[in-house]
C-alpha cells in the first residue's frame, strides 16, 4: 500500500515557488520536450538559467518526472470510467491494492464520502471494464462498486502551477455581504 504522501511529497511548496518557477512549470506542463533555449525564451531567461531552474525543481521534487501523455484511442483504450469501490472496514488491503497491477487502472485514490476508494479506469470496451469489475468483486472485503462511464471529456489535465488568488462570490453571498 502506498500512501498519498509518498506520491506527492509534502513540500514547503507554495513558499518555495516564485513567479518564475510557476512560469517555467506552466510551459513544462504544456510541453515538457521544449529545449532549454525555447523554455528560457518563453519565460524571459537565458537557456542556462532555465536549465538551472529546472534542475532545482527536479531536485526539490516539484518536478517528479517527465512523461509522455498518450492518446487513449491510439492504444485501444477508448472507454474511460470512474469506479467507486465500497469495502468492509478500512479496506486498503494488499489484495485490493493489487488492482493497480492492471494497466487499465490509471489511478487509485482513498476517498472520503460514500465510497472508500475511487479508481480511474481506461479500457478497450465495456467487456474489458467488466473484467476489471469482476477482478474487484473477487477481492475479499469488496462489498460493492458503482461505475460512471464517461461520455465526453471537456477538461483533463495534470496539476497546474497557477493558484486562484480570489474566488468569485455566488450571488446569494454577494447579497448577504451587501446587506440585502
Amino acid at each position: 500500500m502506498q500512501e498519498t504522501d509518498g506520491i506527492r511529497p509534502n513540500l514547503p511548496a507554495t513558499a518555495a515557488l516564485d513567479a518564475m518557477d510557476r512560469k517555467i512549470l506552466g510551459v513544462l506542463v504544456e510541453d515538457a520536450s521544449v529545449s532549454y533555449a525555447e523554455l528560457g525564451s518563453r519565460v524571459g531567461l537565458s537557456a542556462p538559467a532555465a536549465h538551472e531552474r529546472v534542475k532545482r525543481l527536479k531536485r526539490s521534487g516539484v518536478v517528479q518526472k517527465i512523461a509522455a501523455l498518450i492518446e487513449p484511442n491510439a492504444v485501444g483504450k477508448g472507454l474511460l470510467a470512474f469506479v467507486h469501490v465500497d469495502t468492509s472496514g478500512w479496506g486498503k488491503t494488499p489484495a485490493l491494492m493489487a488492482i493497480a497491477d492492471y494497466p487499465e487502472v490509471e489511478e487509485v485514490h482513498s476517498v472520503a464520502g460514500d465510497a472508500c476508494m475511487l479508481l480511474k479506469v481506461r479500457a478497450e470496451n465495456t467487456h474489458a471494464l467488466e473484467g476489471v469489475l469482476a477482478r474487484l468483486y473477487d477481492t475479499p472485503g469488496v462489498l460493492a462498486t458503482r461505475s460512471y462511464v464517461v461520455l465526453s471529456t471537456y477538461l483533463e489535465r495534470p496539476p497546474q502551477p497557477g493558484i486562484t488568488e480570489s474566488w468569485p462570490m455566488a450571488n446569494a453571498a454577494k447579497a448577504i455581504a451587501a446587506g440585502q
